[in-house]
């Protein structure tokens, strides 16, 4: 007697039944229920299609709809809203429609079958999904050194101090230039002033001279730094200083072709951002670090505990750098140091013997046209007796291409069309101090913050007179104060305004003593 046709079915008989067909017992009692369901037909214990199941929807299509809205719209916004606030909308949502509520398990399920990827832009924006993306592209890889030179900046994790007073200043700009084929870094320089394209002129300057002298200077004439020479191409981001007229001018002159890494593709100067991380690590030994962030730091105190100044600081990058130089590389599979010698060939690098001559080329660029009393640049005036034959012919002539150092306005470089060379023009009024471009604009703003409209040269150089007065008198000097004075240090002492000493405070005179009169 079949088993479906029974009315039940004990164990044993199903235990029985299973043993012939090689399956579980339990199997058995679905195949009894699908026949009593059936229309007696074989295809009646054929297996059925689930309805649901792992990974799939089990719920009505119209909850279903009711969750992927509530999603898009609440979930997938930049908003950021959290899940437990998905799941409130989708309970209201589906209380209003007359629709039972879906469990919070399968809520939080369909969020973590979203794509990473869709989610993530939706929430954070496109540029957070670089990281969940290949890599797309590499740089060509050069084929001698100096082919390729990496260069970018960073402000360093560390404070440093004042040289006199030994007060925190501040945190330094760190640039670093480095050779892609044999990894060794090639310039650096390390400053107060904000990247600039004179930062860059000025770390390129670095790396195409021999380092010798620049060791001496620093007191370190047995460190090894023989890295040098000028770049084919550099390799640099997509900051506003590295598209500067006076970098694309300065490349163009020299025949350094610049390279700029695709826009939001941080990949493809993965080499520099991997040194400058490292050199970061390596300042949080140093007294004085911020740390990467203020979680790291905890309660630190950098400030109080500052103890290098710049040139210091610079001291010990140099040091640092050699030690890199003649550590195992993991890329290289030998020291920077090692496969540089191995590789360079004398007769193909190329330097510069005038560095200074290399570094007008890069320059801030200004386009002025030439006047008699000569070239008025931001209200103070240049000039020399090489200008005459242009003042004669000044109505005939456009505007000329001048060079200005940001950091010491007391000359200009004005380029000769004939020549291709630059003539170099001091003050107008010699006796002006040499100031910086910070300074300069300073005054400028301080003198129509008083309500002066004609801003004249002989009010800005007094006024600028007047506000390193109040620097140098000072008894203490701010945070702010210091880091103005480090950043016109290179100023030589000849060239600095001449010091106004406050009036001594007179002493009062002793009173005559009065004589007794003597009666007659």
């Amino acid at each position: 007697m079949p088993l479906a046709s029974q009315e039940t079915v004990t164990k044993s008989e199903a235990e029985a039944a299973a043993k012939k067909l090689g399956v579980s017992y339990s199997i058995v009692y679905k195949l009894v229920a699908r026949c009593r369901d059936g229309q007696g037909r074989l295809t009646d214990l054929a297996p059925r299609v689930s309805s649901g199941g792992k990974g799939k929807p089990r719920l009505q299509a119209e909850i279903e709809k009711i969750i992927t809205e509530i999603i898009e719209s609440f979930y997938l916004s930049r908003q950021k809203r959290s899940i437990a606030v998905i799941e409130r909308e989708i309970r209201m949502r589906c209380v209003q429609a007359g629709y039972p509520a879906p469990a919070r398990n399968t809520v939080q399920a369909r969020v973590r079958s979203l794509d990473p990827v869709k989610v993530t832009q939706k929430r954070e924006g496109f540029r957070a999904t670089r990281p969940l993306l290949p890599a797309d592209g590499t740089t060509p890889p050069p084929e001698a050194p100096l082919d390729l030179v990496q260069m970018d900046h960073s402000p360093m994790d560390v404070i440093v101090v004042e040289e006199s007073s030994r007060a925190p200043i501040g945190r330094p700009t760190l640039t670093l230039a480095i050779d892609v084929f044999t990894r060794c870094i090639v310039g650096m320089l390390v400053t107060f002033e904000p990247p600039s394209a004179t930062s860059v002129g000025l770390c390129l300057a670095h790396t195409v001279c021999n380092k010798q002298a620049y060791l001496e200077r620093l007191g370190l004439p047995d460190v090894e730094w023989p890295m040098y020479g000028k770049p084919v191409s550099i390799h640099v981001d997509n900051a506003m200083e590295f598209h500067s007229e006076a970098l694309e001018r300065g490349c163009e002159q020299h025949g350094i072709t610049p390279d700029y890494r695709p826009k939001q593709q941080a990949h493809f100067g993965g080499i520099i951002e991997r040194v400058i991380g490292t050199a970061m690590k390596k300042a949080h030994e140093l007294p004085g670090t911020t740390f990467s962030n203020t979680k790291e730091r905890g309660t630190y105190d950098s400030e109080s505990r500052a103890v290098l100044t710049l040139q210091e600081l610079e001291k010990w990058l140099v040091l640092a750098i050699a030690i890199y130089h003649g550590s195992y590389h993991s890329t290289l599979k030998m020291t920077p140091a090692y496969y540089w010698n191995k590789s360079v060939k004398p007769e193909k690098i190329y330097s510069v013997r005038d560095e200074r001559a290399f570094l007008i080329d890069f320059l801030p660029v200004l386009k002025r046209s030439v006047g008699r009393r000569g070239f008025v640049l931001d209200h103070i005036t240049y000039y020399a007796d090489s200008l005459k034959p242009w003042i004669a012919r000044r109505d005939r002539l456009g505007r000329f291409i001048i060079r200005r150092d940001p950091r010491d306005l007391s000359r200009v470089w004005v380029l000769d069309p004939p020549s291709n060379q630059y003539i170099e023009l001091p003050y107008r009024s010699v006796g002006n101090p040499s100031v910086t471009l910070w300074e300069q604009k300073k005054a400028v703003a301080t003198l129509r913050e008083t309500g002066k409209a004609a801003v004249d040269e002989v009010a800005i150089f007094r006024t600028i007179e007047k506000m390193r007065l109040i620097v140098e008198t000072a008894e203490k000097e701010s945070k702010r104060t210091r880091r103005e004075n480090a950043r016109r240090s290179h100023l030589s002492q000849n060239e600095q305004c001449s010091k106004l000493m406050p009036p001594r405070n007179r002493q009062k005179r002793a009173r005559a003593k009065r004589f007794e009169i003597e009666e007659w």
